[in-house]
């Protein structure tokens, strides 16, 4: 039997339709429920449905009324505040298309988006990096006020339309603009029971910052999809305090990347009686980490697999529990194969590149502006993620590794060609390769090796990539080397690196 998993096509989009407005359709019934508590050890700022409802349909009106109209692209340079899903949502109800970004990314990054998109607008919160343009720049004084603006009516249309952009790292070095379209958000209905298990009486806590996809996803579009509560840990919150939070706000769900589990475990862990289970995505979860969580809080870990262009369609769940060493099985309505270098399905049990069929309601659009890299990424009818795998005849799923050299960097892929781009031209650099290495069980750092005549000061070399590159992109060690490890050819073997960091 071929690695193949199909259990039949998931319910197509509705049309016309509008993400935004699918989003806050549950909260229509229930206006006066917490749709948002943003919680912190001393209390909560509460947002009810009807309130964040109003203040989503009031900031389209404000983009309205500054002139951008339906396909006009807005960039999002906003911090860890309810801004950035009031902006976000307000943005697509209007029929824009908004670009959220990490508040960590500097001017050089951000200077290359503008560039490359052209937006019509940018909202910008004080101390998060801009680079000076001529493009319109708003402020907080501005796009705060729009909250108590008339709502404006949802931009509907054909779900196929363009709905918002996200970046991720390429292979090439060059982020890719991942363009979504409206009928994302209906796909991810099959992560509620294939991941999530969620329910409207939920109230799930996200440890993730605001301006994080994984946090916009998992913690506030999909609990406000279901009328469920979504809670948001403050700015600044301590992993310590973590277990108090979501006791103290009667969490049922806690979700994170598996390195805010480690930094949990590390301090005492509260009984925690309204806790079902916890959601872990973003890098691989460990089995200690797993078994720890499960022994401290009596609950499980259920682990999803995905990526920018497609969200996570492998998983386990409180109906689908994943065999230790697999990630878990395809979502239902998934179609997902194993594919061989021929392009076709492996049999069971032999690995090949784990592949998302091209029918997938839930996968991208297009890679924007780039059309050959969005051809290159197909094989016949199925999106290639890159990522390696094996499937048992129970359609689970085994991770075997990355197939190019993308590393992760708490969460974030990144690639080592972007942050080989950004150094390469340091002072007394004359070659550099850059990769991951594992420092303990579980937890990587990214690591740059160098070609130079004597070692360089750390210290410099760590402030000039400080003003080129996102933390979560920067090196947190430099290895100086004679020579870097390349084959016959003079191709640089990043796994070779990884050897000189041992040694």
């Amino acid at each position: 039997m071929l690695s193949v998993f199909d259990e039949g096509a998931f319910a197509p989009c509705p049309a016309p339709f509008n993400l935004a407005a699918h989003v806050l359709a549950a909260g229509e019934a229930t206006p006066d429920k917490i749709a948002l508590a943003i919680v912190k050890p001393t209390g909560a700022e509460r947002w009810s449905y009807a309130r964040l409802t109003a203040a989503v349909r009031g900031t389209a009106t404000g983009l309205l009324e500054r002139g951008l109209t339906p396909g006009d692209i807005l960039l999002m340079r906003l911090g860890n505040t309810v801004d950035f899903p009031i902006a976000y949502l307000g943005a697509i109800a209007a029929g824009i298309v908004p670009v959220p970004t990490s508040s960590q990314l500097t001017e050089r990054e951000v200077a290359g988006m503008i560039a490359q998109l052209s937006p019509a607008a940018i909202l910008r919160a004080e101390g998060v990096a801009c680079p000076q343009t001529s493009v319109p720049v708003l402020g907080p004084e501005v796009y705060e006020a729009w909250h108590d603006l008339p709502p404006a009516p949802y931009d509907r249309g054909d779900p196929e339309r363009l709905a918002y952009i996200i970046y991720t790292s390429g292979t090439s070095g060059t982020p890719r603009a991942v363009g979504h379209a409206h009928r994302a958000i209906w796909a991810r209905q099959m992560m509620m029971e294939g991941w999530y298990g969620l329910r409207p009486d939920d109230r799930l806590l996200h440890a993730g910052a605001f301006n994080w996809t994984y946090t916009l996803g998992t913690g506030l579009m999909d609990p406000w999809t279901m009328g469920a509560t979504a809670l948001i840990p403050a700015a600044g919150t301590d992993a310590a305090q973590l277990a108090l939070l979501m006791k103290r706000n009667d969490a049922s769900v806690f979700a994170a990347a598996p390195g805010v589990y480690r930094n949990i475990l590390k301090y005492p862990v509260p009984p925690l009686p309204k806790l079902r289970h916890g959601l872990a995505a973003g890098e691989k979860l460990g089995e200690p980490i797993r078994d720890a969580w499960r022994e401290a809080t009596g609950t499980e870990i259920f682990e999803a697999y995905g990526m920018s262009e497609c969200s996570t369609f492998i998983s386990s769940s409180p109906g689908r529990t994943a065999v230790p060493g697999t990630l878990g099985t395809p979502q239902p309505g998934r179609r997902i194969a194993i594919l061989g270098e021929d392009g076709a399905p492996v049999p069971l049990g032999e690995p090949g590149t784990i592949a998302v069929h091209r029918s997938d309601p839930g996968l991208m659009l297009r890679y924007v502006g780039a059309p050959e890299e969005t051809a290159a990424k197909y094989a016949g009818g199925w999106f290639l993620t890159g990522d390696q795998g094996a499937m048992d005849g129970d359609g689970r799923i085994a991770y075997l590794g990355r197939g190019d050299d993308m590393m992760n960097a708490g969460g974030y892929r990144v690639s080592p060609l972007e942050v080989e781009a950004a150094l390469a031209d340091l002072p007394g650099i004359t070659e550099i390769g850059v990769t991951d290495v594992q420092v303990k069980d579980g937890v990587s750092v990214v690591a740059a090796f160098y070609v130079a005549a004597s070692a360089l000061d750390e210290a410099v070399l760590k402030a000039r990539a400080a003003e080129r590159l996102a933390r979560y992109k920067q090196p947190r060690a430099y290895v100086r080397l004679d020579a870097l490890p390349r084959n016959p050819n003079g191709k640089l073997i990043r796994k070779a690196l990884k050897d000189h960091a041992i040694s």
